[in-house]
């Protein structure tokens, strides 16, 4: 079934293998355009379900109506031929349950954050007429310490006999509703049952619901209260409504969301302080479903993402683009951090070439004055050509007087070095600093 990297798959490009979870296997691949995406390709025994594939099919166009910063959303899907598969976006970051694991209990202001995130995803899920089913600490990317959630809505297009007996396990006990368990329909009200034991996982590193056999577990849930010791007293009633055993009683994400609000100035009160974010940057596989938004809108905005979901981690480092937040405060943007790169390169190379330029002016002035003043010539041309574009083409004033400073500053660095320096002297630098170069390059 798994697509060996370097292999094409439709348009996209397969780069590495992410993941896989109980419906496939994701790569993180490229789109037509250069752009990274995670391709999900089915394991067999799923793409062999037609009827689960139709569902899914059908799922999909409702899962890409999906809106919201907080969940990832689908680019593309081809559910034909031998290799169906779905493209989402990739997001970067580490699975919830793996900071868990790594780092401890998450605390303060981001626990805030991944409270109110969790709530909003749903909540922008449920608004498009999705069920998520499956929402787990694995299928929560934490990125920035911000939360986003993947793999909605693929766990309950693909409920069916033949899916299920096949070995993909369809939720997990411990975070599934009591309902679901007993057989009865997921609805809305599972996923906040869901959200609820997500929390209190994240809030005390431990489930909520023990661990143990599937069997033993679902007991717990269906019979037991939930264990929330150690719940900070702000999350502690939230997460009490949402664990209720009676659907009907559970808040809905909207609700849950606006309580959150609600409690902001109470909950920052009971801080003291939260502790930095210590999450490192990796590569998440799973099972991925994502935000909607037509996937041709979305290729012209996308820079590297779309969602994997849970079933692994490998290091990995790529950009991001989140659609709807803006970067903390003090934290430049994806963009302001590329063009402050490109200011930086730019000055360096102006300096670079300044020096160069005029020591071997400088070198060639008394054996070779035509070359000397055409080097000099040539290169103020050239700041003066890549100036003018600066002013009018990008309005962009002060590389405009960078450039025109490079090339006054290499005139007079000509002068200076001819004056006070030989030319056999000038001949061993430039020899010297062409092989340094040389050198250099060959190295990289």
């Amino acid at each position: 079934m798994g697509a060996p990297d370097g292999e094409r798959l439709g348009p996209y490009h397969l780069l590495s293998t992410l993941g896989a979870g109980g419906f496939g296997e994701v790569h993180l691949a490229l789109d037509p355009e250069g752009r990274t995406v995670a391709v999900k390709i089915l394991h067999p025994h799923v793409a062999a379900d037609r009827t689960a594939l139709a569902r899914l099919a059908r799922e999909v166009e409702t899962m890409r109506r999906v809106q919201g910063p907080y969940v990832a959303e689908v680019l593309d899907a081809s559910l034909e031929g031998a290799r169906p598969y779905l493209v989402t976006r990739y997001v970067q970051g580490r699975p919830l349950s793996a900071v868990v694991a790594g780092d401890g209990p998450v605390e303060g202001d981001d626990l805030v954050r991944l409270a109110r995130g969790l709530a909003e995803a749903l909540a922008a899920v449920h608004a498009a007429g999705v069920v998520h089913r499956d929402l787990k600490p694995a299928n929560v990317i934490l990125t920035d310490g911000e939360p986003v959630v993947i793999d909605f809505g693929i766990a309950c297009a693909l409920d069916s006999a033949s899916v299920t007996v096949s070995g993909a396990v369809l939720g997990t006990p411990g975070y599934l509703a009591p309902e679901v368990l007993e057989g009865a329909g997921s609805g809305a009200e599972a996923d906040l049952f869901s959200l609820g034991a997500t929390l209190a996982y994240a809030a005390t590193g431990r489930h909520p619901y023990g661990t143990g056999p599937p069997s033993a577990v679902g007991y717990r849930v269906v019979h037991h209260a939930p264990d929330l010791e150690g719940v900070p007293g702000w999350l502690e009633p939230l997460l009490q409504e949402c664990l209720r055993r009676d659907p009907a009683a559970r808040p809905s994400a909207a609700e849950l969301l606006d309580r959150l609000g609600a409690a902001g100035p109470a909950v920052h009160a009971a801080i003291p302080r939260a502790r930095p974010s210590t999450f490192t940057t990796a590569a998440t596989g799973g099972r991925g479903a994502v935000r909607g938004q037509d996937a041709t809108d979305l290729r012209d905005a996308v820079l590297r993402d779309a969602g994997a979901a849970g079933g692994g981690v490998q290091e990995l480092t790529t950009r991001q683009w989140r659609p709807g937040r803006r970067p903390p405060p003090g934290r430049l943007s994806a963009e302001e951090a590329r063009e402050r790169r490109r200011t930086v390169l730019h000055r360096r190379w102006i300096v670079g070439t300044g020096l160069l330029v005029s020591l071997a002016a400088a070198t060639a002035r008394e054996p070779l004055p035509e070359v000397s003043l055409l080097l000099l010539t040539s290169y103020g041309l050239v700041m003066l050509v890549d100036g003018g574009i600066a002013l009018f083409g990008r309005r962009d004033r002060a590389r405009m007087v960078v450039d025109l400073a490079g090339a006054a500053g290499a005139i007079a660095l000509w002068a200076a070095l001819g004056t006070f320096f030989s030319t056999l002297t000038l001949a061993l630098a430039l020899g010297t600093v062409v092989f340094v170069l040389v050198a250099i390059l060959m190295a990289s």
